[in-house]
């Protein structure tokens, strides 16, 4: 194998990492949000964070790969599907970092909840269908669907 093979090999496992971590998180969250109980919503909150170890790592090595065989194989960095894939990629990592950080003070009621008994708790199930959180967990999903497909069609190039 020669250079451009191996890098091309590392950002496409980046990419299955990055797709495979957020698809494990969405099934996750939807588990989560059939459940009651506070034992089983944080087990499964508790899960999402090695989907998001995947979606970090897949997201550090398509990026930093991808900027490697942009070198390489001669394209522009100011090209306009390299740029909105950057873009894509911060803005998606951004808006599922927050998502993320309030799924995880659900995560802390829960397990305080937990402590208390495992009773069902109405305001754990708000915290679990919060309409801010859900949509910044799935509109993050969609921006990586977005991201792919610019990444494989590459208009303009």
């Amino acid at each position: 194998m020669n250079k451009y093979d191996w890098l091309l090999f590392l950002h496409i496992t980046g990419a299955f990492l990055l797709v495979g971590g957020g698809v494990v998180a969405a099934a996750l969250n939807v588990a989560a949000l059939r459940r009651d109980r506070p034992s089983e919503i944080l087990l499964l909150f508790g899960l999402t964070r090695i989907a998001v170890a995947a979606i970090i790592a897949g997201s550090l090595l398509a990026f930093v790969f991808g900027l490697w065989l942009v070198s390489e194989v001669g394209y522009g960095y100011g090209d306009g599907w390299i740029v909105g894939a950057i873009v894509l990629l911060i803005l998606g990592n951004a808006i599922g970092g927050y998502a993320g950080s309030r799924d995880a003070r659900t995560a802390k009621l829960a397990e305080q909840l937990v402590a208390q008994g495992d009773a069902p708790s109405a305001e754990l199930q708000a915290r679990v269908r919060d309409p801010i959180t859900l949509a910044c967990n799935y509109g993050s999903g969609l921006i990586l669907v977005a991201l792919l497909a610019l990444m494989i069609w590459k208009p303009g190039a």
